[in-house]
């Protein structure tokens, strides 16, 4: 097997094992927490097998993505230079030694932004959305957390999505030639986080049937904040940089809503 198919495998089952990681989710207990519309038909099969199913479009999306930034990344300056060490047979150690540092300190900064950001929405809700909000934030599994929001999501918009944006950039405005203009990458880095926050909408739409204009700001705001400091650490350090931020702002988070000070 070639490093490139390896490369591929290898970051493709990480980024499954977010997904399969929503297999650790009680869907009768999130039924509790999000009660499902008025005059909704709940199927008749077992949750487990309705949760397996739900798996498939995110399996294909995961796929694309993976197959895009392998494809595109060493194009236009990307890299993951853990894992492509890895797949290479080199010393991967070595490769991310550099970026555990960046990593953490992003994560940390993320976090805390985050948090501030919810303090900063909060007395703009209503007192029943912020606890809606808290029970749903607790709920959700802590791997489920680190394994899709830390590998699984910076594959999809960072490998993924980012990665394809500076290469059509680079295409469009310099014919496919030399190296990506750092505006380039900046342009990419700003509408994946754009992406990302307003990707997380769904949940906001899932919770409430109408809500309000502050929380999906927030929504949007917050995690287009940590998809900046993520994006940079992809395109400086790399990926596997930005996947280590993500991992260590999901256990600030974890952390917040413990003591009280995250929703």
């Amino acid at each position: 097997m070639s490093a490139t198919k390896r490369l591929f495998l290898l970051l493709w089952l990480a980024g499954f094992a977010g997904i399969v990681s929503f297999l650790l989710i009680d869907l009768e207990r999130l039924i509790e927490i999000v009660p499902l519309p008025p005059g909704t038909e709940v199927p008749q099969i077992h949750p487990l097998l309705l949760q397996v199913i739900s798996l498939i479009q995110p399996t294909v999306i995961l796929t694309v993505a993976v197959l895009v930034g392998v494809a595109l990344a060493s194009k236009v300056g990307l890299s993951a230079p853990a894992a492509e060490s890895f797949a290479s047979g080199r010393n991967w150690f070595s490769a991310i030694k550099p970026q555990i540092v960046p990593g953490i300190v992003g994560g940390v900064v993320g976090g805390i932004a985050i948090v501030l950001t919810a303090a900063a929405a909060t007395p703009f809700l209503p007192a029943e959305a912020v606890k809606l909000i808290g029970e749903f934030s607790r709920f959700i599994p802590l791997p489920t957390r680190i394994l899709y929001g830390g590998i699984t999501e910076e594959l999809l918009l960072r490998w993924g999505l980012m990665t394809l944006l500076v290469w059509l950039m680079l295409r469009l405005f310099q014919k496919g030639q030399g190296e990506p203009k750092g505006s380039f990458v900046v342009a990419a880095i700003l509408i994946s986080s754009f992406v990302f926050g307003i990707g997380h909408l769904p949940i906001a739409f899932m919770l409430f049937s109408e809500p309000t204009t502050v929380l999906m700001l927030f929504v949007v705001v917050a995690n287009s904040l940590f998809g900046l400091i993520a994006g940079w650490l992809y395109w400086k350090k790399g990926l596997e940089s930005a996947m280590i931020a993500h991992i260590v702002t999901h256990l600030v988070l974890f952390t917040a809503s413990l003591t009280g000070t995250y929703f």
